[in-house]
């Protein structure tokens, strides 16, 4: 009877250890919330939408109810986009996660979405806007809101092996340094030269002969500051730069400072309208230059092209970013670092 007592007890302790190591081995796999979310919102070509099919924002903090998953699962693979931040903000995050929790499905979404980025490129070094939807401008090469600048930084990430990205699959290595490598060209090649000199950058290019173009109504083939500002700063990311890289961005910065606006910045004038308005420590620049004049010009709604903000219909003085003090850091700051170590 003891025996077979015995028998018991083993044989109880054994499943309860079988049980505690299968425990042990599903918590070393942790989650994220935010990065779930990311793998419900991803599309099937690896890239992620800004907006889902019925044009809402895709906003992570919502919660995924019955209603929100049915809209995901309707947004087509068309919505893949690197506008706003989209695609290479879940590829970030997600190596970040996989980091943190040791989750390999947080790695293979992040990997998928590089697949899209690569994918996406142009052979001339470009990247649109969407695809694979090449309606309207989502075809051209933009720059626009640091668009290109975001896929190519994800790039040099692999290559350098920064920010998270050394558990990247190293196979994506090689990939990634020819996409820098076209995409460096790109730049340098979409720099636009006025009487021989070269300025800084138009926010798109048309994809095929990479002259300046126009996207939205509002926004003009132009000089466009912001984005250049973020060209620039990823150009001062590369190890040894060339003699035509650092020419670029010493050209740039010229630029920069022979059109800045000081003692002035774009404010609240009474309640419901913006302009210019006197401010003694203000730096600042237009959104878009001409590129003959190096003077600012502000779009509208009905494709027309002002030389004043104050020309342009007070709906769109107030919602846009017509001026800012977009290269105030990279002049005081970031250049001179950066000078002093190249």
């Amino acid at each position: 009877m003891k025996n077979i007592i015995y028998i018991l007890v083993v044989c109880m302790l054994a499943l309860s250890s079988c049980a505690t190591a299968q425990n042990v081995s599903k918590s070393d796999v942790k989650t994220d919330s935010i990065a779930d979310k990311m793998l419900v919102y991803q599309l099937s070509n690896g890239g992620w939408p800004k907006q889902l099919e019925d044009k809402s924002v895709v906003k992570y903090e919502y919660p995924l109810t019955k209603e929100l998953l049915s809209k995901i699962k309707a947004t087509s693979p068309l919505h893949a986009t690197i506008d706003n931040n989209a695609t290479s903000r879940e590829i970030n995050a997600l190596v970040l996660a996989y980091k943190n929790t040791n989750n390999p499905a947080y790695l293979k979404a992040a990997e998928n979405g590089i697949e899209y980025l690569l994918m996406a490129q142009y052979a001339n070094g470009g990247w649109p806007q969407y695809y694979p939807d090449k309606s309207s401008y989502r075809a051209e090469i933009t720059y626009n809101d640091n668009a290109m600048i975001n896929a190519l930084t994800v790039m040099l990430n692999i290559v350098d092996r920064t920010n998270g990205f050394e558990v990247v699959d190293a196979k994506y290595i090689p990939k990634a340094e020819s996409a820098v490598k076209r995409g460096i060209s790109c730049i340098l090649k979409t720099q636009v030269v006025q009487n021989g000199k070269k300025t800084i950058w138009a926010a798109q290019y048309d994809e095929n002969t990479l002259q300046p173009a126009k996207a939205r109504a509002f926004e003009p083939a132009s000089l466009s500051t912001s984005e250049s500002v973020g060209v620039v700063r990823f150009l001062m990311k590369l190890k040894n730069p060339s003699v035509e890289i650092k020419d670029a961005i010493k050209n740039a910065i010229e630029w920069f400072e022979s059109t800045k606006i000081v003692g002035f910045k774009y404010d609240k004038i009474g309640d419901k309208d913006k302009g210019l308005v006197p401010n003694a420590e203000a730096v600042s620049w237009a959104r878009f230059y001409d590129f003959n004049t190096n003077k600012p010009i502000f779009g509208d709604r009905d494709n027309s092209i002002k030389d004043r903000v104050e020309d342009i219909s007070q709906e769109r003085r107030n919602g846009y970013a017509w001026y800012g003090t977009f290269a105030q850091n990279l002049l005081a700051k970031e250049y001179p670092k950066w000078l002093k170590a190249n």
